[in-house]
């Protein structure tokens, strides 16, 4: 706008020349400033297009991390499930007897690897039907055990299980019609030590004469 107020004023010869060239210097000056200003934002337009490309592979690449990173954690999760199979726990202490495997050999699934004997142990005495009359559960019991003549161990009956031990064996007996002969069973009822009988080495199997105080 100076320079095209310079020209009208020079063309009415009210403008000297040195004021006038002055103002072309002034206004040269300026249009190359402008195309330089423009060079400028045409070469930033280029870096923020090339920032914006250089942002979506960076997206790109945390996506693909991302991913190969679930990735692993579910192989991490399935390798810690794997040995976790590996590894076979006792459902309770206990001693380990019959072991039927060693160090290094291949065990297939539901193969029998050894009998675990708990901590606990309780008696289980077979009585017959017609002397659990007057047997509830919680009455004192004395217990004498063949390994260990003598020696008499306090105990209570915890439960009598709910049926004979015949109805429940592998192959109960059922009578043919007809052929019927009545044969007294027996009832297995579970009775608990009241003393401690850690050091006695008491095993399933063994002998024992149990009392049952009714009174």
């Amino acid at each position: 706008a100076d320079f095209d107020r310079a020209q009208g004023l020079a063309k009415q010869n009210t403008l000297s020349q040195q004021e006038f060239d002055a103002a072309q210097a002034v206004n040269t000056r300026a249009q190359a400033d402008f195309k330089s200003a423009r060079a400028d934002v045409a070469k930033t337009d280029s870096q923020v297009e090339e920032s914006r490309r250089t942002l979506a592979a960076a997206w790109a690449q945390a996506c693909t991390a991302l991913a190969q990173t679930r990735e692993a954690r579910t192989n991490v999760a399935s390798a810690l499930q794997d040995l976790s199979y590996t590894r076979i726990f006792a459902p309770a202490a206990g001693r380990v007897t019959r072991k039927s495997v060693e160090a290094g050999d291949y065990v297939q699934a539901g193969q029998q690897v050894l009998f675990l004997v708990p901590e606990e142990v309780w008696v289980v005495a077979n009585f017959k039907e017609t002397q659990l009359t007057r047997m509830r559960p919680g009455q004192q019991v004395t217990i004498e055990v063949d390994a260990f003549p003598g020696k008499e161990i306090k105990g209570h009956i915890d439960s009598i299980q709910s049926g004979t031990g015949a109805r429940f064996s592998l192959l109960p007996a059922e009578n043919a019609t007809g052929n019927f002969v009545k044969v007294v069973q027996r009832v297995p009822v579970k009775i608990v030590f009241d003393e401690a009988v850690e050091n006695m080495m008491l095993v399933p199997g063994m002998s024992v004469v149990p009392t049952v105080h009714l009174d």
